[in-house]
């Protein structure tokens, strides 16, 4: 099972914490564009990254996460410099409820034209491509997700669920049989993100307790999930990085 990261502020201390990491682990970076990305790729030297996924963050004022509201121009900015590229990209398909309501009420008239973009996008990249979602909550939630623009079934994606027992309290047998569920439907391009071990762009985002992580670890492996990823790289700690150790091959 791989452990990889992401980091939504790669901020020179967050991506030192990089160097506690001595097994072969990805690296999903958070940036504005793809030089900003690009540029931080470029100044990490760690040879047990395999891959840097670029993890495009809009502005606050155009939505921050990747939906059918997001502002258009800026979806459209994203994904053009992203053209005749065989870049790895994550979209976090999140809505944009915490940080601009307004978007619900200015972006409506471009729901359906910001979802077929969106899709049109994930069809046609070169590059790798993972996809974020809202944890599991079983088949209608899923289709609802679909129609909201937050789920889209495509042979060359990768879905990576975020679930986040931190800020979540999941049933363990719920989210294990969704989880195994996933797996059935997708097999190893089913991902789980887990965390959170560092708070997010809300800020108030709590710690994932050691134990629960390592409960967490060891669904996924049971399950066979190929890969976890951990939310967020600078939160690593000796402690956590203990618990990591116990499931890295």
């Amino acid at each position: 099972m791989i452990i990889s990261f992401f980091e939504e502020f790669p901020t020179k201390k967050n991506l030192e914490k990089i160097n506690f990491v001595h097994w072969p682990t990805k690296l999903y970076i958070a940036a504005k564009s793809l030089k900003q990305f690009n540029k931080i790729k470029s100044e990490i030297k760690n040879r047990n990254i395999t891959d840097f996924v670029y993890w495009p963050a809009l502005e606050i004022n155009e939505g921050y996460w990747i939906s059918p509201f997001s502002n258009r121009a800026a979806l459209k900015r994203v994904f053009n410099e992203l053209k005749d590229t065989k870049t790895s990209i994550m979209l976090d398909l999140e809505l944009p409820t915490y940080k601009n309501p307004k978007l619900y009420l200015t972006q409506l008239f471009n729901f359906s034209r910001n979802k077929s973009l969106i899709k049109k996008f994930i069809k046609n990249h070169h590059g790798k491509i993972y996809l974020a979602e809202y944890y599991p909550e079983g088949k209608r939630k899923e289709k609802f997700l679909q129609f909201l623009g937050l789920h889209y079934k495509s042979n060359k994606t990768k879905i990576i669920k975020m679930v986040y027992h931190s800020m979540h309290h999941f049933n363990k047998e719920f989210i294990t049989n969704e989880i195994k569920n996933g797996k059935k439907e997708f097999g190893n391009d089913f991902l789980v993100a887990y965390g959170t071990i560092a708070p997010g762009i809300g800020g108030w985002e709590p710690k994932l307790s050691l134990s629960q992580l390592e409960d967490d670890l060891r669904i996924a492996e049971e399950i066979g999930i190929k890969e976890v990823i951990i939310f967020r790289l600078g939160g690593l700690d000796r402690k956590y990085l203990k618990v990591l150790k116990k499931f890295i091959p």
